[in-house]
C-alpha cells in the first residue's frame, strides 16, 4: 500500500473520527498531541484507542497511526497505553530530539506489544525530526542509527520557526528560505540513506489547493514518498501528485525488463540513451511503491 497523504485528525473529535476514514488518505494519523487541549488529553486518548480497536475490527482503508506528545513530557506514556493493545501501525513522535530518543521508545514499545500479544516490532515509528535547532542540526545522525522500527523522517517548520524567531519561512515567490530549505533537503538525504520513507511537511493554507498541487508534484519530483495533511481536501491533491504518470510508469518497466532481458549488465543501451544501475534501482523503487 502507498503511503502518499497523511492525513491529521484531532483524537478528541468524534465527529471527525467519524469521518476520517472516508476521505481516501493512504494513512490516517490521530493526533494526541497539538490538536488536543491539555483538559481534553485523557479523553482523546480514550476516544483515539475506541476508535482505532473499530476500525481493526472493520478492516482498515488507511494505515493508522497515532501522534503522540513529546518524549520529554510525562504524558506519552499514558498516550501510547491507551492505544497499543488496538494495533496502531505506527507511531508518530513529535519534536524528536535524537536517535537515542527513538531507541528509548523502541523498548517501551517491546515490552508493551510482549504484554499485548502484539507481533514484535510491529508498531513503527516516524518522528518530526526539525522542531529545535539541536534536533535539525543531528539529522544526519539517523543515517548511521539502528533503529528498525523506523518507517520514515519528516520535518515541520512551525516549532523551529518560533525556536529561531523567525517572521518568514518562506519568500515573496512561495519558496522555503535557506534554513528551511536545509532541513528539507537534510530530511530527504537522511530517509534516503536510512532506506525509510521521507515524508515532505504540511501544506499550511489548506484552501489553496493549486499552491498545494505545485508544492506535491515537486516535492515528488524532488524524491520525497509522500506529504502531511491537515484537511480532507487535500488529500486527492497529494495523491495525485505522489502517483506516478502512466508514462513515468510504463518508463520504468522497461527498463526493469531490459536488464532482466541482460543478466550481468552493468549497463545498456535503451532507444539511444545509456541506462546504468542508478536508473535500475531508480526504476524498481518506483514500480515497488505502487505495491
Amino acid at each position: 500500500m502507498p503511503m502518499r497523504s497523511w492525513l491529521f485528525v484531532p483524537g478528541d473529535s468524534e465527529k471527525k473520527l467519524a469521518k476520517v476514514a472516508n476521505f481516501g488518505a493512504d494513512v490516517v494519523i490521530v493526533d494526541l498531541e497539538d490538536a488536543v487541549a491539555p483538559q481534553a488529553k485523557g479523553m482523546a486518548r480514550g476516544l483515539a484507542g475506541e476508535w482505532l480497536a473499530t476500525q481493526r475490527r472493520a478492516g482498515p482503508r488507511s494505515r493508522l497511526w497515532v501522534r503522540i506528545n513529546a518524549l520529554d513530557t510525562p504524558l506519552w506514556r499514558d498516550d501510547v497505553d491507551s492505544v497499543i493493545a488496538a494495533r496502531p501501525d505506527g507511531i508518530m513522535v513529535p519534536k524528536a530530539s535524537s536517535p537515542g530518543q527513538l531507541q528509548m521508545l523502541s523498548g517501551e514499545l517491546h515490552e508493551r506489544e510482549q504484554r499485548n500479544g502484539l507481533p514484535l516490532g510491529s508498531t513503527r515509528l516516524l518522528p518530526l525530526v526539525s522542531e529545535t535547532p539541536a534536533a535539525a542540526l543531528g539529522i544526519a545522525g539517523y543515517a548511521s542509527a539502528t533503529l528498525p522500527r523506523l518507517a520514515g523522517l519528516t520535518w515541520g517548520a512551525e516549532d523551529l520557526s518560533s525556536a529561531i524567531g523567525a517572521s518568514r519561512k518562506r519568500d515573496a515567490d512561495g519558496r522555503w528560505t535557506d534554513t528551511f530549505r536545509m532541513v528539507r533537503a537534510q530530511v530527504l538525504l537522511a530517509a534516503h540513506a536510512c532506506k525509510v520513507a521521507p515524508v515532505d511537511t504540511l501544506h499550511a493554507d489548506f484552501r489553496d489547493l493549486a499552491g498545494l498541487e505545485r508544492v506535491a508534484r515537486e516535492s515528488h519530483a524532488d524524491g520525497f514518498a509522500g506529504m502531511l495533511a491537515i484537511h480532507p481536501d487535500q488529500v486527492p491533491v497529494i495523491n495525485a501528485a505522489f502517483m506516478p504518470s502512466d508514462e513515468e510508469i510504463a518508463e520504468a518497466r522497461r527498463i526493469v525488463e531490459a536488464f532482466s532481458a541482460a543478466p550481468g549488465s552493468g549497463a545498456l543501451q535503451l532507444d539511444g540513451r545509456m541506462l546504468d544501475q542508478p536508473h535500475l534501482e531508480q526504476a524498481r523503487r518506483l514500480l515497488e511503491r505502487l505495491g
